[in-house]
This record gives C-alpha cells, structure tokens and sequence, in this order.
C-alpha cells in the first residue's frame, strides 16, 4: 500500500462504522507467531496468531505485503517477498483473529494496523492469509524455525498410554496399555472395534517407538468410557489427531460391540530393557543425528559412499523426518526444523527436496534429488525432534543451589537408596564439560555451558556423602551412569566443596576446522633459532630445543593454517572471564586458553612422533558469513570469542602454528589437529574437533592427502585411512 493510499484509508475510516476500522492497544497480551500449514519451507506458510489464549488465522480480505512484511518481522525475518490468499497452505482452524487488516508496513506490531478488531471476522478458513518471508533472520531473533504438528485441540490434547497393571507401570519404558486420550473434560479411551495394526503404528510412533507388536493383551475387563467410537489411519501420520475418526456426542458411552483399544510397542535398541540402551544402533546405519542436547533431536546426516553429509531443507516435512527417527529407533517426528537449528554441518549435502510417503524404511529410500552447491547451504540444512519413550531418568538427578534452575551442584538418588530416597554427590575428579553434557541431558535441561569440579558456592543441602566417582562420558550417553565410573568410590579430594556441578543452556557452540585449507596451505620452513626465542619461552618447539646451540642453527618446522569455524548455535567463549587471562610479554597479548588446540604428528602405529600445541593467541572473528557481523576481536584488550557463523584465521605464518618436526625421520605420518582438546569449553559436538590427514614426509618436503574431520568418514573408510601405506610417488591426486 503507498502512503497516499494509506492517507485515503486514513480518512475512509472517518465515516466508516468504528467496528471496520480500529487500532487496538494490547497492554497486557503477549502476541505470538507461528507459520503452519503445507507443502512449505520454513519461511513461508499460513500465518497463525496467539491471542486471548488461543491460536487463530488471518483473513486475505484487503492484505498487502504491506501486512506480510510486518508479519514476518514478528517472526524474526528481515522482510516479506510475498503473501498468499485463499488458505494456499491449507485451512486452519479454530478463531479467525483478524480481518480487514490494513497496514502501512512500518508498524512495529500487527495490532497498530488498521482492522475489524480482534475476533470480528465474516471469513471462512478458505480465505486464510499465508506469507512468505526472505530467509533472512532479524539479528538476535532466536525462537526456532520449525515445521510442527498443528494439533486441532477441539478434538484432543494429548494422547497416553495407560499400564494393564501395576508390574507394567514399573518397568521403563511402558510399551504396552490402554490407549488414553485427554480432551477437556478429562481421560477418555477410544473403541476397539475396527482398529487396525496402522492406527497401532500411529499410537507407538506418538510414545516413541519405531513399531507396534501385532497382538497386544486384552485389558482387565472393566467398564470403559469411549468418547471416540472409530479410527482410521493410513500408518503414516505424525499424530493421531491426524487421522479420520468418530467421536461419541455422549461422553460417558460405553463401546458398542467391543472395549478399550490395547496397543503394544516395540522399542527401539536404545530403550530396550536391561542393557539395550547403552548400546549404540547398528552400525551399519546410514542415517544419523548430530549437533543435538537430548536423544532423537539433530541435524539429519546420511552416508553416501565413503562419506558423511547433510539434507537440505526444501520441501522437509513430518513426514520424512518421521521417516528419520523411525530407522534410527524413535517414534514419529514431533518437529521438523529447518534453516539449520541444529547447527550447520560442513562438507557435502547429499540430499535435497526429500519426498517421503512415511512408510519408508531408510531416508536414502525416499525420492530426493542430488544436488550442487547452487542448489543448498549449510545454513539451510534440515534437522529433526523425534518422539522418544519416557524414560523417567529425570527422576534419578538433581540440582541443589544453584541461582537458576538450569544450574546447581549435581546429586544423585542412590543405587540402593530406599524409600526414604538417600542423594549423594558426584567426585569432581575430571569432571569435564563432556560429562556436563551427559548431566544436563539426563535433566532434560538441554546443552551443557559449563562442567565445575569445585562447588564449595552452592552447598545448600545437607547432602555430604559421594555416591559416584571416576565419570569419564563420550558425550552421546543417555545417563551418567551409562559412562564410565568407578565400581568403588574413590575421591581424591575429600569434602563435599569438590563435587561436581553443571550450567545447563539451551544452545551450545560448536567448533570445526576447515580441513581443506591445512592440505592446501602446508609447507616446511626452516627456521633460525635466533627468530624463535619467544615461540621457546611459550613451549611450542621440541624438547631437544633446549640443547641446541642458540642462537645458531634452525629448527625444521611443519607449517600450515587453522580456519576454526563456529557452526553452532552459541558464541565460542573461553572459560575464564578477562581477569583471569594471562599476559605474555614476549608476543604481547593475552591468551585467555592455555590451550586451544592440540597438533600432533602421529606414526602409523598410532604413536606420537611429534607435537606442537597453540594457546588461544586471541579469540577473535577474523570473518564471517554474509550478514553476520563480527563480535569479538582483540584489540584494545577485546573481548574475545568465535561468533555463530564465523571463523578465527591462525595465518600459517604466525608463532607456533607449526609442529617442531627437526628430529622426524622420512616416512609416511598422521598429521592429527584437536580443537579444544581438554573440553575446557562445552559445545554441542565434540566428535568433530578432530582433523587427520595421511603426511607424507620425504626428508626436504611434506604433502597432506585425505584431511577431514574426525567423523566424516564411514568406519570402514577409516579404516582404510589408518592402513594408509602412504602415496607410491609425490603426486597427489
């Protein structure tokens, strides 16, 4: 709308009746946004207002993109490209909140236009309002980018299963009751006549599990009210509401003909009883989920060949991410995220526009096109939240004295606590942000930001005793007492001020090396001692160094450049706040990491035939994507950090960016890279701050050949990487 038609609009409302023509002032009511609907991406769809405690839709009568643009700032776009009418995204349902809305594009809110008011519509559900956003985010704006089961709630709220006995309720995970459904009077079952394995497959994928058993038990016969009388599904629906079904006008009937609907599930690997949890899905699987804080959530990634990559999101749906959750032991999909929620992956994208039916047994089954670089970014990869089965482990764990909720010194119900329940403490002994990692999930608090060893600030309970020592944790574990721990507790330090404790976050950091650039930038330089005194007092030269005749002579040195990219979803920050940084006067900077990267040169055998390490000379954006503006630098004793979506640059030719390799003899190595090798700081990944590379080294010159992040490759590619035997002439193709 141009202003001089806004002016017209303007004085139309004079004589207009008030009710057509109305600003409104919400003082008090929290407005939220959402985009629904399908087929869509995640900047385009029907536009859905929650308003007095209920969401509804917006009618197209008199919309402009006037209207889409202040919309799509309400759901943290820069701007709108276009809208939609006549429900192009399907129709919605429940209130109509908005008609006639009139904008001139410039208000800050949706209720400074121009409308009818709030709730005064003569619009049906065909005539809803869609729009579509530029994939552009506002800066700061960080509510999620999601494609969700919109569950109409007039006709249920939420779905259980309810345990045939008191035995069932005990065992975790309740695979097998009677189907549940709460509407707003309360808990009504469904009818069993005419219920099908497909409406079982619908149930179990909603509890989070991959299928349903044929036959399940009959329950103990009782009187049972069965407000929905029939159900159809195809299988492949992400929820039951989903389906076609009968609901009973009178609310307290019994079934006709039949009783309670039984469903039986089966769960997946990780959730079997006993020790079928701890251990991993099959290898052979060519699906996996990375980047996310609690199991069944993350960035989807697939093998293609000898090597891992990610799904672009156009056209990803419930659908194929249900497809997703159920080959890797979950349920159905409960969102699927795209614009990259989960984080961005690196390397290839294998698939794009995935079209999954949802009966397909693997994502590489589902019709998809290959693509090129054209096509896809990272930044647009596609990631899932799938259904798991409740667990309970959140009952096993807590935190005491913290400030907030999502911190506190961690306690433990004891293995053989009673039923006057007995906590106990956690030996900070090696406590890392890698096992804060385990802890936060077991809470159900997302991310770790911090692991502490020492927790003497937050003793606020009157528990003293350690319960559990020795936690060493991959990371991917579903518990604390999945990891690694002493059978006998034994801690060095005595007292309850050395337990364990965690910060939980909602988002994490996540770092990765550009593998490319270290093969494209190695060389070897030999280099006088005299230039390298500072490097000396900072431990970055071999031991033998010391016996050298100084300041004569050189020192043989492996160079090449780091390119360390934040692909998470939090700012990389060093543990230690500014006055804890330690000044180095030879360089003249501060490092606020003692070590931030590891560099090894390894035999074939695996040994350490050389190494280097690099303090975090300074933390800083040395670029970054487009639109993404820098945070951190150094100058001027500058806060330092990796900004989400930038990279710090360590430039080959700088101090200790190198590995002393004067005593290595010819042969063929393993060039090894760690970033943030002791966990100092949490990130939401650690199995990619490893890169490796097979060296060849001939006395005079050095060659890199197959560098990449520790986990980018498939086991059996690893392997044959580990049986390199090194390149027959110096010609790497």
């Amino acid at each position: 709308m141009g202003k001089s038609q806004y002016v017209v609009v303007m004085l139309a409302c004079l004589w207009l009746p008030s009710t057509l023509c109305q600003t409104s002032s919400l003082q008090h009511e929290q407005l939220k946004f959402r985009l629904a609907g399908y087929p869509r991406k995640h900047n385009e769809g029907r536009v859905e207002v929650f308003y007095s405690g209920e969401w509804g839709t917006i009618c197209d009568d008199d919309f402009t993109l006037s209207n889409a643009h202040v919309l799509c700032r309400h759901l943290g776009f820069v701007e709108a490209l276009s809208w939609s009418h006549s429900a192009k995204y399907g129709a919605g349902t429940g209130k109509i909140w908005l008609d006639n809305v009139m904008c001139s594009g410039s208000e800050t809110s949706i209720d400074k236009c121009l409308s009818r008011g709030w709730g005064n519509s003569d619009c049906t559900h065909e005539e809803d309002a869609g729009v579509i956003c530029k994939d552009e985010r506002l800066p700061g704006f960080l509510d999620s980018n999601i494609i969700e089961m919109q569950v109409d709630e007039n006709r249920m709220e939420k779905v259980r299963l309810r345990p045939l006995s008191a035995a069932h309720a005990a065992r975790m995970p309740v695979t097998e009751g009677v189907v549940e459904v709460k509407y707003k009077e309360g808990w009504s079952q469904i009818c069993n006549v005419g219920w099908t394995a497909r409406n079982s497959r619908v149930v179990c994928g909603m509890m989070g599990f991959p299928s349903e058993r044929i036959q399940a038990k009959k329950p103990n016969s009782h009187r049972s009210v069965c407000r929905i009388h029939s159900v159809a599904c195809s299988g492949n629906e992400a929820h039951l509401s989903a389906c076609t079904m009968e609901f009973s006008t009178n609310t307290s009937s019994a079934c006709p003909g039949g009783g309670p609907v039984v469903v039986s599930c089966v769960p997946g690997p990780q959730f079997s009883n006993g020790r079928g949890r701890k251990s991993k899905l099959n290898h052979v699987s060519k699906v996996r989920l990375k980047g996310g804080a609690k199991a069944g959530e993350g960035r989807v990634e697939v093998l293609k060949g000898s090597e891992w990559g990610t799904v672009c999101d156009d056209l990803w749906n419930l659908q194929s991410a249900s497809v997703v959750c159920r080959e890797l032991g979950f349920g159905t999909a409960k969102e699927a995220l795209t614009g990259a929620r989960m984080g961005q992956g690196m390397g290839p994208i294998h698939m794009n526009e995935v079209q999954c039916v949802g009966d397909e047994k693997s994502l590489l089954k589902c019709p998809h096109k290959s693509i090129t670089a054209e096509n896809c970014k990272h930044m647009e990869d596609a990631s899932v939240k799938c259904n798991i089965p409740y667990m309970g482990f959140e009952k096993t764990i807590r935190l005491t004295g913290g400030r907030t909720q999502l911190e506190g010194r961690v306690e433990l119900l004891a293995p053989n606590a009673s039923s006057l329940e007995q906590w106990g403490l956690i030996c900070g002994d090696g406590w890392t942000s890698r096992e804060a990692m385990v802890a936060c999930r077991q809470l159900g608090l997302g991310h770790a930001s911090s692991g502490l060893s020492e927790t003497w600030y937050w003793d606020s309970s009157n528990v003293t005793e350690m319960v559990m020592s020795g936690v060493k944790c991959r990371g991917d574990e579903m518990t604390l007492s999945d990891c690694q721990h002493h059978h006998i507790v034994s801690c060095k330090r005595a007292g309850a001020q050395f337990s364990a404790g965690v910060i939980c976050s909602d988002s994490a950091s996540d770092l990765v090396l550009n593998a490319p650039l270290v093969e494209k930038s190695v060389y070897i330089e030999d280099r006088p001692l005299h230039l390298l005194y500072c490097a000396a007092e900072e431990n970055c030269l071999s031991k033998s160094a010391v016996r050298a005749n100084w300041p004569y002579g050189h020192r043989r040195l492996l160079r090449f450049s780091s390119e360390i990219h934040n692909v998470g979803r939090a700012d990389f920050r060093p543990r230690l706040g500014r006055h804890s940084w330690v000044w180095h006067e030879c360089h003249r900077h501060y490092h606020s990491m003692d070590i931030f990267t590891h560099y090894d040169l390894l035999d074939l055998n695996g040994t350490k035939v050389a190494d280097g390490h690099k303090a975090s000379f300074c933390l800083e954006d040395t670029d970054c994507h487009e639109g993404i503006s820098k945070r951190y630098e150094c100058a001027n004793f500058g806060e330092q950090g990796i900004t989400v979506g930038c990279w710090d640059t360590y430039r080959h030719d700088i101090d200790c960016q190198w590995i002393d390799i004067t005593d290595v003899k010819p042969g063929n190595y393993i060039l090894q890279v760690v970033l943030n090798p002791n966990f100092e700081v949490a990130e939401s990944d650690f199995t990619n701050n490893a890169m490796r590379c097979n060296c060849k080294y001939d006395g005079n010159r050095i060659w890199l050949h197959k560098c990449h992040i520790g986990d980018s490759y498939s086991e059996e590619a690893e392997k044959q990487f580990e049986l390199y035997p090194g390149q027959l002439n110096n010609k790497i193709s």
